[in-house]
Order: structure tokens, then C-alpha cells, then sequence
């Protein structure tokens, strides 16, 4: 299994932020968009927030292939449209694209001892 980890800055609105928690919870978020994110084939998918940023964790198969498979993702039923209502939380473009707002980050440790970053 492969792991992603990326973040994203939302702006800084306490009611913004509340709004943006509100969509994601599990009886908010919209259904096309939980059963895109499966259909790609993403494993597990987290987001933890401190403050305004972002942190989200995606874990996939080994033979998962991100830029093919956020392209396909973005064309899946009501993607563009929730990017499109998402960004007004968020401290980017609005036109951005999901993979050009969440922001990929770099692996600098593990406990296990893996030095494969």
C-alpha cells in the first residue's frame, strides 16, 4: 500500500471553517463525491485540521497511479461542481484544481526506519 499526504490552508473564518467541517462530515458530504474518491480506488482517505490547515492522509495500492487517477476523478459525477463549492473555504484560486490546492508534502520520517523518501 502506498500513502499520499498533502495539505491545504483554509481561509481564515472561524464560521468559513465550521461551514467546511459541517460539509465533510459523513451525513453532509455529498454521495458522489465519498463514491468517487472509492471508484478511483483510493483505500482510506483522512483529513485532520489544526487551526486553518489541512492535513489529509490517502492511502492507496501499490499500483495506484496519481496523476492518472486525480484526472479521472476530477470527470466523475458533481467533482467539478464541489471543487467549485469547496474553494470558497479554501485559501487558493478558485479555478484551481484539487490537485493544484492540496498541496503535496514531503516524508522526512519514519519510525520504522524506511529511508525510501
Amino acid at each position: 500500500m502506498k500513502r499520499y499526504c498533502q495539505t491545504l490552508d483554509l481561509k481564515d473564518n472561524p464560521k468559513l471553517i465550521e461551514e467546511y467541517i459541517f460539509w465533510h462530515k459523513p451525513e453532509n458530504i455529498w454521495p458522489e463525491i465519498v463514491h468517487g474518491i472509492k471508484e478511483v480506488g483510493i483505500l482510506n482517505m483522512e483529513i485532520y485540521r489544526l487551526g486553518n490547515r489541512l492535513f489529509m492522509i490517502v492511502d492507496v495500492p501499490d499500483n495506484f497511479d496519481w496523476d492518472i487517477q486525480m484526472t479521472k476523478l476530477s470527470t466523475l459525477p458533481r467533482q467539478a461542481e464541489w471543487e467549485e463549492f469547496v474553494s470558497k473555504y479554501q485559501k487558493s484560486s478558485p479555478d484551481a484544481s484539487s490537485n493544484e490546492k492540496w498541496q503535496m508534502m514531503d516524508k522526512i520520517f519514519d519510525l520504522s526506519g524506511k529511508t525510501n523518501y
